[in-house]
Order: structure tokens, then C-alpha cells, then sequence
């Protein structure tokens, strides 16, 4: 009896100690914290994203990224933040090998037209922008910036505001090019950004073509080209010559690759595939709060990396 009660009881504990370790294997911090992964692709975090494990100092957090295998980096505050901070955060970049991506170059016009219009006033308020960014971009070692064209003018014809909006570009790849930095043109989303000019993927392409410069590419946010268009390997395929950059976002929710519909691990092997060396910006939230949350969003692009 005795040795059947202490069988049943080991048979017990094996148990659940096994229950244990596959519920910790989800997330198993011990084991994660130290080890450096290697991704396939440069994958760019953002501050905030693994504020509760690394602090909220920017510098922290960089060294955190960088611990984890991640080799890029992007913020779309950096022409807002101190030049001392952005100072401190490119030094730690260049230290431990970490590529700057992109961040925001100018005034988003959300609720009215600027570059559509044609308007000559918000057109050289709009390249001021762009020469102030290209003095940033220098100070954070950054090659991409983030440039949407703005509201629709309700009052043109379409063909008029694409012509208005390729001028504008134009001068601004002018102001670019000699400092071999490049805007990245985004599309938005509809159902989010109601009322933006460039929305899809084809209508990108059509204005870089039209800009003609290694400084106009297109910057392919998943997310929001899920929404707009889906197709989406075929779409990236279809404008790969113009594609500069990416951003990631599952949908719905906008939140880290597995928690919505998209299938992220067969779109990071096609890019990996077709030899992509750009940043991939990981634009998007935690599906989930505090440690675990972002030790999940670590786990899920190593999941997805995993081809």
C-alpha cells in the first residue's frame, strides 16, 4: 500500500511538475532573459514597447532591445525629443550595433489638405520640415523618414492633387538626395485615418514612379495595407522596386504578430526571401500588459522569424 501511495504520489508530481514547465514554456523568463536571439530580419522596436522590463530611459531601453537580438530601431518622436537625448540614443545605437529606422519628418495635416492643395505656403512649411529632418537624421545616423501627404482636397480632381503631391515630393527628393536619405511615403488606412490622400499600395507606387528618386520610396505597413487592400504578398511583389520600408501591426487590434489574422511568418519569409536588408518597424501595441506582455511580443517574433 505504502509503495503504491508513494507511486501514485511521484506519478502525481511528475505531473504536475510537466503541467508546470509547459505552461512556463509560453513565456519562460528565466530562460529568455540574458539569451540573444538572431533573427533573420531587423526587426525595430520602438521606446515603450519593453518600458516594465527595461525602465523607462531610453538609453535602458536600446541596451534592453539590443540584449534581445534586436539590430534595429525606430521612433517616430525623434524630431520632438532634446538633442542631447538624441545624442545619447545614437551613441548607445552605434555601440551595439543597432540601425536606425524611421521617424516622422513633418506636420501630419489629419483634417485638411496641405500637399494635395497645391497651396505654396504649406508646400515650403512642408520642405522646411524636411530640411530640419535631414539635420536629425544625421545627428541619429537615420537613412529613412516617415512622410504622409496629408488630407484630400475635396475640391480638386484627383489627378490634380497627385500632381500637386508629386511636385512637392520632387523638391523635397532634391533637398534629400545629395545626404543619401530617403522619405518613405505611407499609406493609411481608411477605416482609421478617414479622409488621407495616399491610401494603397498601387497609388504609392504610382507617385514614386512619378518622383523618379532613390529619395521617394514607399514605406508598406501591413496593417494598414491589410484594411485598405489585403492581396498582400502580392502587392509587396507587385511594388517591390519601390518599397523602402516596413511596419508591422496584426489585425484587428493592431497589436504584435499571432494575435490577429495575418500570417506574419509566411510574409517575413517572403521578405527574407527576396533579400531585403531594410528595417522592419514593429508599429503596433502589446496585446498585453507588463512583463509578460512584452516578453509575449519578443516570443512571437522569434515565432515568426522561425523559417
Amino acid at each position: 500500500m505504502q509503495r503504491r501511495k508513494f507511486l501514485h504520489n511521484t506519478i502525481a508530481t511528475t505531473i504536475g511538475a510537466s503541467v508546470v514547465s509547459a505552461g512556463a514554456f509560453a513565456f519562460p523568463k528565466n530562460s529568455k532573459k540574458g539569451k540573444k536571439h538572431t533573427f533573420n530580419l531587423k526587426y525595430a522596436p520602438h521606446l515603450g514597447m519593453f518600458e516594465n522590463l527595461a525602465g523607462k530611459d531610453p538609453v535602458d531601453q536600446l541596451n534592453f532591445m539590443a540584449d534581445q537580438g534586436f539590430t534595429a530601431f525606430e521612433d517616430n518622436n525623434m524630431m520632438k525629443r532634446p538633442v542631447e537625448e538624441q545624442e545619447a540614443m545614437a551613441k548607445v545605437m552605434k555601440e551595439r550595433g543597432i540601425t536606425m529606422g524611421v521617424f516622422v519628418a513633418h506636420k501630419i495635416y489629419w483634417g485638411k489638405p496641405n500637399l494635395t492643395n497645391g497651396d505654396a505656403t504649406l508646400r515650403e512649411e512642408f520642405l522646411s520640415s524636411i530640411k530640419e529632418a535631414v539635420t536629425v537624421a544625421k545627428r541619429v545616423n537615420a537613412k529613412w523618414i516617415t512622410v504622409v501627404p496629408g488630407h484630400v482636397d475635396l475640391g480638386l480632381d484627383a489627378g490634380y492633387q497627385t500632381a500637386n503631391v508629386v511636385e512637392t515630393l520632387r523638391q523635397a527628393a532634391a533637398i534629400l538626395e545629395p545626404h543619401e536619405i530617403t522619405m518613405v511615403l505611407e499609406p493609411l488606412n481608411f477605416r482609421d485615418h478617414p479622409g488621407q490622400f495616399l491610401k494603397g499600395s498601387a497609388q504609392a507606387y504610382e507617385i514614386c514612379k512619378a518622383v523618379n528618386s532613390p529619395s521617394c520610396k514607399i514605406l508598406f505597413d501591413v496593417y494598414h495595407q491589410q484594411i485598405t487592400e489585403g492581396n498582400l504578398i502580392p502587392n509587396i511583389e507587385a511594388c517591390w522596386d519601390e518599397i523602402g520600408y516596413f511596419q508591422m501591426g496584426d489585425n484587428p487590434g493592431r497589436k504584435e504578430p499571432t494575435t490577429g489574422e495575418i500570417n506574419y511568418k509566411n510574409i517575413f519569409k517572403y521578405i527574407h526571401e527576396k533579400g531585403f536588408k531594410g528595417v522592419l518597424g514593429m508599429e503596433h501595441g502589446n496585446s498585453q500588459s507588463g512583463e509578460e506582455g512584452e516578453w509575449a511580443v519578443i516570443e512571437a517574433y522569434k515565432q515568426c522569424d522561425d523559417f
